[in-house]
């Protein structure tokens, strides 16, 4: 299960998505232009050290990104659909596409992604951060593809 961010605005939601990549397993796409300079103090500040061990990919646009990824089905996370996350079956070579926190994505985006999925929320409520409606998402369609990292065991009282 794979992450991708649409010309993302806000260093640290990407920052944050990173670390959830690492943290997860999986990878995460930046399809450019950002609305920040990559690799600023902020992206720097909310990935912490994840950025060791996150897996990113920069594709320098939509096309380039479709070029690379041809072969998996692109999921797009928006508010413009009636399909709500939970009915839908992921499969584990899934991307989770997330639009800008400004304006989402463009129609010609939403036109050839493979399916629209939303977050259910309460009447009148606008939207969910992107960063943590990608963990929400993320979550399920891991827990469907059995596909959550190897459980690393805490500290006991032993």
């Amino acid at each position: 299960m794979e992450i991708a961010l649409f010309q993302p605005d806000i260093a640290p939601n990407v920052g944050t998505l990173i670390r959830l990549g690492a943290c997860m397993n999986s990878p995460v796409h930046i399809i450019e232009p950002c609305g920040f300079p990559f690799g600023a103090k902020d992206l720097r500040r909310s990935a912490m050290d994840y950025a060791n061990l996150a897996t990113v990919t920069r594709h320098s646009s939509w096309d380039k990104f479709r070029e690379n990824t041809q072969n998996q089905r692109i999921l797009l996370l928006t508010t413009k659909t009636s399909e709500p996350y939970v009915d839908f079956s992921f499969k584990a070579t899934d991307i989770l596409l997330l639009g800008r926190e400004s304006a989402g994505v463009p129609a010609e985006v939403h036109e050839t992604v493979d399916a629209r999925l939303t977050i259910p929320m309460q009447e009148g409520a606008r939207s969910i951060n992107v960063a943590l409606s990608a963990s929400m998402v993320l979550g399920e369609a891991l827990r469907q593809t059995n596909a959550f990292p190897k459980f690393k065991q805490g500290l006991t009282d032993d």
